[in-house]
Order: structure tokens, then C-alpha cells, then sequence
């Protein structure tokens, strides 16, 4: 497959992380969280970023129960990318985000974090996360 560039969202309600990789070293770095109120970020700060990393695909995270069912926020992460396409007219995909949350937790502990995650969000380390195995995902495919 051809090598693509991928920008992730970590969609949430008050935040959404935010992470840029590219499927040639499947290695992805996390950017600053966008703010959102009730799940809507600026859209116009969104266009800049698509128009700074200009990535070729868009990733959603879905998040999924454990036993791989859409959660009930699963629903609102896929309107989300639906606004995506529609406002930015770029291919999305969905990523299984299950247990990134909880990988970026403990990656931030390591970091130093001391567990104010109001404050201080990890959604960026999330998205790092499940896009960078979007990505080895993508590569292995032949």
C-alpha cells in the first residue's frame, strides 16, 4: 500500500486529542488537544490544522465495549467524523480506541502526571495510541 499521512481525533465532549503519524515508520506524535463544548470544536482551528499537517486521511477513534459492541458514545464519535468528511471533505476512518484511555494514563503517570485529567487530558496520548495501530494496521495491509 501506498504510505499515507493520518491526523487522529480522541473524540470527547469538552476535549478532543489530537495526534499526527504517518503510515511509512507507522510512528505518529501527539499535538495539543482541540477544546470543544459538547463535542464541537472550532471548526475554524481544525481547518488550520488540516491546512498545517495536511494529512490524507482522517481517524476517529470508536470506542467499543470490551466485548466489541458500539458504546453509546460510539454513536456520537461517528457523527463526529460524518461532520469531518462533511466539512472537510477527506476520507475518515474508525479506530478501535478501547483501552487507550487507559494506556495513555498510565503513559502520563510515567511522565509525571499527578491525576488531575480535568485539567491536564490525556486524549492526545490516547490518540497517539490507537493511531499509531491504525497505521501498523494500514501498513500490513497488502
Amino acid at each position: 500500500m501506498k504510505p499515507i499521512s493520518a491526523l487522529a481525533f480522541d473524540f470527547g465532549t469538552s476535549s478532543i486529542g489530537l495526534a499526527y503519524g504517518q503510515s511509512l515508520t507507522g510512528s505518529a506524535r501527539e499535538l495539543d488537544p482541540l477544546p470543544a463544548k459538547d463535542g464541537k470544536p472550532d471548526w475554524d482551528r481544525v481547518q488550520r490544522i488540516i491546512d498545517e499537517w495536511k494529512p490524507k486521511i482522517l481517524v476517529v477513534g470508536l470506542p467499543l465495549n470490551m466485548d466489541g459492541s458500539e458504546s453509546d458514545f460510539g454513536a456520537r464519535a461517528r457523527k463526529f467524523g460524518q461532520r469531518l468528511h462533511g466539512r472537510l471533505g477527506l476520507p475518515v476512518a474508525y479506530a478501535d480506541e478501547r483501552l487507550s484511555t487507559r494506556a495513555a494514563k498510565d503513559e502520563a503517570r510515567e511522565r509525571g502526571h499527578r491525576g488531575d485529567y480535568a485539567n491536564q487530558p490525556v486524549d492526545s496520548i490516547a490518540a497517539r495510541i490507537f493511531l499509531e495501530d491504525w497505521l501498523r494496521t494500514y501498513s500490513n495491509q497488502k
